[in-house]
């Protein structure tokens, strides 16, 4: 690659690196608990999708001055993120960070290298390139006499806007409003899906269940996690969450006598370390409990 071919390309560049790096921070600890975190997240969510798109469909530098590259660029990653969520929520993976940090990558990296293919299909004078000194420049014209005052006016007031809406978002992240703390509970079937419980057994036969707790207290939370058959404890975890973080396990029980509607229960007890205060006799109430009615066939 020529020196002088390399700047032409240095914003697709700089797209890739910054998605690489928001894939580190988001996913691999300790990175993902620092502030860059938040910082590398919103362009990937607000800003590069759209741009990797109006480079890839407008590579020439004479399609589109850098005012519309911008705006369009945030415009199109707004509207191309729920959507891509959209797509998701149709899939076994659902609208989770992993999923959709994934996706969001994939789209971004992939428009960018289609956006260099066609630039490197154009000659190089015709080509788009970031130079601040040209974006500056195509900025200011945008303002000269030459132009009417009503077009004067949009390009001031849409310049203002993207300044606010990047601010507000900004605000909201750094200072969310603290709303109703709970923690959530759930069992789900072996396939992940509220459907499929083991009900109907027989003895000896094993049931599976996915237990989940996430923690939305607002601050990080221990939980005793405790869970009956038939009046009897068979298994017990201490879970240690973050806030806004989850724990999922698998869970698997083995039916042990004949019986129809044997209770398997599930209790959760919050911000409490003496054990002796759990159970059925217990002096503490479970902060969460759900169950299951298990038939077994002899």
């Amino acid at each position: 690659m020529s020196p002088n071919h390399f700047p032409k390309d240095l914003d697709l560049a700089l797209v890739i690196i910054l998605v690489l790096l928001t894939i580190a921070f988001v996913l691999l600890p300790p990175l993902n608990e620092t502030p860059l975190r938040i910082l590398l997240g919103l362009p990937l969510v607000l800003f590069l999708p759209g741009y990797s798109l109006i480079a890839a469909l407008f590579p020439r530098k004479g399609d589109l001055d850098a005012i519309e590259r911008i705006a369009l660029s945030f415009g199109l990653s707004i509207a191309i993120t729920p959507l891509l969520g959209l797509a998701l929520n149709y899939t076994p993976f659902g609208i989770r960070l992993s999923p959709i940090l994934t996706v969001l990558s994939v789209f971004t990296i992939s428009l960018a290298l289609g956006a260099y293919v066609r630039r490197s299909m154009i000659l190089e004078e015709d080509r788009f390139g970031v130079d601040l000194a040209t974006c500056f420049k195509s900025i200011k014209e945008s303002f000269k006499a030459g132009d009417t005052k009503i077009d004067k006016i949009l390009s001031g007031f849409l310049i203002i806007s993207i300044v606010l809406a990047i601010s507000m978002t900004v605000y909201a992240i750094i200072t969310p409003k603290e709303g109703e703390k709970f923690t959530e509970f759930y069992i789900l079937g072996p396939g992940g899906k509220a459907a499929g419980y083991p009900t109907n057994l027989s003895v000896g036969e094993e049931g599976t269940v996915i237990i989940g707790v996430v923690n939305h207290e607002y601050a990080d939370t221990s939980y005793l996690l405790e869970v009956w058959l038939n009046g009897e404890v068979i298994d017990e975890w201490s879970i240690e969450l973050r806030d806004n973080e989850t724990w999922e396990s698998p869970f698997t029980f083995r039916a042990r006598r004949a019986g129809e509607n044997q209770k398997l229960e599930f209790l959760l007890y919050k911000n409490h370390f003496n054990k002796s205060v759990y159970g059925k006799e217990g002096e503490e109430k479970p902060y969460r409990e759900l169950h299951l009615w298990v038939d077994v066939k002899g």
